[in-house]
């Protein structure tokens, strides 16, 4: 089996960081977690790993690899939690104000004012990150 790291061309790889490398007569020793056996054509995520070296005679290179499991996206997530609101970022980056459950015994004109000024904290403050 020929394992190549990276394209052909030489000094596109330099550019790119790459180091190229071809591995001739490999046994590979596959643990998927997706199929019983790799499928061709497929591309799986994980980690391949030299298990011997030894320079001082020519063998077969040993080499296993271990398919990793895809780690779930978090949807929307919460960039400030506060009493009144919390703000949640989309995936097209653009922020999103949702309003948390209202509190009782706060009158509107009351229950705006404190929303009003947790929102211009909130985005205050993440703003001003944003701009270091």
């Amino acid at each position: 089996m020929t394992i190549m790291a990276a394209p052909a061309d030489n000094n596109n790889n330099k550019e790119q960081g790459w180091n190229r490398n071809t591995h001739l007569g490999v046994n590979l020793k596959t643990l998927l977690r997706s199929d019983r056996s790799m499928k061709s054509g497929k591309n799986y995520t994980g980690v391949l790993r030299r298990d011997l070296t030894c320079e001082e005679f020519l063998y077969d290179d040993h080499f296993t690899f271990v398919e990793t499991q895809p780690q779930p996206k978090k949807r929307n997530p919460h960039v400030f939690v506060g009493q009144y609101i919390t703000i949640t970022r989309r995936d097209d980056g653009t922020l999103c104000p949702n309003f948390r459950p209202m509190p009782k015994g706060l009158s509107a004109a009351e229950y705006a004012t404190a929303v009003a000024n947790e929102l211009y904290w909130a985005l205050f403050g993440f703003l001003e990150r944003e701009r270091d």
